[in-house]
């Protein structure tokens, strides 16, 4: 599998006063996508924290913005890994409206992967690698 999709309902909640999505609000639906993907993969990050001591933590997003989402939309979260190095993986996202595939955002968010306690960087154990790289192309591979 190259990608993964997570869909996204817009609450009123996540609108401004404008009634469009608030710009940091694709930001958590980016994160929940991330979550739901390694999830999808047998890895839970407060598991990971507790028995390995280790954390993902963002360390760069660059997003843009394209078309806003509005209340009651269906979106598509749909995110990829396009690099995997010692101590950190990049994933490309993309939300899109479910009706008409619309882009709407698109972010590469860096991603490191920390020792829990000092925040240090650590090397992404052997075992998620491996299954990251088992369960999705890296880079588009």
């Amino acid at each position: 599998m190259s990608e993964f999709l997570w869909p996204v309902r817009v609450y009123y909640e996540d609108t401004d006063s404008g009634g469009v999505v608030y710009y940091a609000n694709y930001l958590k639906f980016m994160e929940r996508a991330r979550t739901e993907m390694l999830r999808s993969i047998g890895f839970e990050q407060d598991t990971l924290k507790q028995e390995q001591g280790l954390i993902f933590a963002v360390h760069t997003v660059n997003a843009k913005y394209h078309k806003p989402a509005v209340f009651n939309d269906e979106l598509d979260v749909i995110s990829s890994i396009s690099e995997l190095a010692k101590a950190s993986l990049v994933f490309s996202q993309s939300i899109q409206r479910k009706s008409d595939q619309t882009l709407l955002c698109s972010a590469g968010i860096k991603v490191a992967c920390l020792h829990a306690e000092t925040f240090r960087p650590s090397i992404i154990p052997t075992h998620i690698r491996n299954s990251i790289t088992e369960h999705f192309s890296v880079g588009g591979r």
